[in-house]
């Protein structure tokens, strides 16, 4: 029964990501259980009913005589009529030759031949109506012309620029953290203590952290000290190039891949941050930049992380090496790095386990890894990147700091930054802990996991419609 403990288990993790409550959690896993094995049982008298009924329709077959069909030969008063009702046609036939000339027979002959002649041509005609009829109901010709311009519109897709893009994935953020400043200043002829003391609020809770935020604080008070806040617009201004420097200052540019050959990237994270989802997204950019690419499926403990893997490496077209579940990780890796070097890969990634930060035994698992990296792959892993959540705000903060302190983090993908108002965490994560964004995802597509611009996440935060 520990499948069955560890399945409820990973369901009431499920939940608690979906915002079930802690004290429903496993109440509700067990209905979902106890769901599927209705859906089961259903399935499998489905099946029996299925079969049944065709043996049953075998069964009439075998017994039909040869030509006819079993329906046709449960009719036996079909062909009874049909072979009476010429009968009384031959005596009445047989009547006139008896009584007068043979001369009426050919005129009954013909009525007869007319008779017969009329339902056989009337008849193919509604069979032939009843064919046309189906082959002209789905008229092809106005799908294709609405298809045409479909066709014709894909390429117009480029024309969204990356800017826009951007803009529209920090939508959210941008209106809880800059809408709300464009408010506090919209109509204020002076700026004062007060104004900055307000905008102080707006910053802790757009996610920016109490640091991050008493710095930016620091500097708009010296600015205001030396009248260079005129106005609203200055205030503005002087937030985003505040922002920009203090960003830049962390910023790295993409990585290297070929600093080592094979480049082992290895991805960490708690669990539902979308380690795996990201790892495909990097391995598909990466081959199509012309790279070759393996994957190692070191996360064994969730039922089914190897088999998603393995359908985004099938996706991107890239080998992912994977054991069997609850195997051990380390042994993951050691295959992975020993195929990566056999193979002459570009890149390999290491997908790993979700784990909370505060287990111990598993941050030790974590270094054990990257001991197996280092003694089959020297240097390895080059990267370590930390996969957040940035719908978690203040909490992704503090995940970045344990997980830093345990396995040397070297860079952060800050994921679903497009469902979130709370990308200010992408400030405070660069400024606190010196830590350099490489990746954000601003969307579900491949392309929506971008490398990290400072300067033009700034300026799609600040931009104006």
């Amino acid at each position: 029964m520990v499948w069955l403990a560890q399945l409820l288990d990973n369901i009431a993790l499920m939940l608690g990501h979906y915002g079930v409550p802690e004290e429903y959690r496993f109440l509700v896993a067990l209905g979902l259980l106890y769901l599927l094995v209705v859906l089961v049982v259903l399935l499998f008298i489905l099946l029996v009913f299925r079969r049944r009924r065709r043996k049953r329709r075998e069964a009439l077959k075998r017994e039909a005589p040869p030509g006819l069909e079993p329906e046709e030969a449960l009719r036996p008063p079909v062909p009874e009529e049909e072979e009476e009702t010429p009968a009384p046609k031959e005596e009445l036939r047989a009547e006139p030759e008896e009584g007068k000339a043979p001369a009426a027979e050919p005129p009954a002959e013909a009525e007869a031949e007319v008779e017969e002649v009329r339902p056989e041509e009337v008849a193919p005609e509604p069979v032939a109506e009843e064919e046309l009829v189906p082959e002209e109901a789905p008229v092809v010709l106005p799908e294709e012309r609405e298809a045409a311009p479909e066709v014709e519109g894909i390429p117009e897709e480029p024309r969204v620029s990356l800017f826009e893009r951007m803009r529209q994935g920090l939508s959210k953020t941008q209106a809880s953290l800059v809408g709300r400043i464009d408010t506090l200043l919209r109509g204020r002829k002076e700026i004062d203590a007060d104004l900055i003391e307000d905008l102080e609020e707006i910053l802790i809770t757009a996610d920016l952290g109490m640091k991050t935020t008493q710095d930016l604080v620091a500097v708009l008070e010296d600015r205001l000290d030396r009248n260079e806040l005129a106005d609203g617009e200055a205030v503005r201004s002087a937030m985003q190039e505040e922002l920009t420097r203090r960003l830049e200052e962390q910023a790295c540019g993409p990585l290297d891949l070929d600093a080592a050959k094979p480049f082992v990237l290895m991805v960490v994270g708690v669990n539902g941050v979308g380690k795996t989802t990201t790892i495909g997204k990097l391995a598909r950019q990466f081959k199509n930049e012309g790279r070759s690419v393996v994957l190692g499926a070191g996360d064994t403990f969730r039922a089914a992380a190897s088999e998603q893997l393995a359908i985004w490496g099938e996706r991107s077209g890239v080998e992912v090496i994977r054991h069997s579940e609850g195997a051990d990780p380390a042994a993951v890796a050691f295959d992975a790095a020993k195929a990566a070097v056999a193979r002459k890969a570009d890149v390999l990634i290491l997908d790993t386990a979700g784990r909370l930060h505060t287990k111990a035994n598993l941050m030790e698992e974590l270094k054990k890894i990257r001991r197996v990296l280092d003694r089959e792959i020297p240097g390895a892993p080059h990267e370590t990147l930390l996969v957040l959540d940035a719908t978690t705000g203040q909490n992704a903060l503090n995940q970045a700091k344990l997980f830093s302190e345990a396995v040397a983090v070297s860079g952060i993908a800050l994921t679903k930054l497009d469902g979130t108002a709370k990308g200010g965490i992408v400030v405070a994560i660069s400024n606190e802990l010196k830590l350099p964004v490489r990746y954000i995802g601003i969307g579900e597509g491949v392309e929506d996991l971008r490398p990290f611009d400072p300067a033009m996440f700034a300026a799609a935060l600040f931009d104006r419609d």
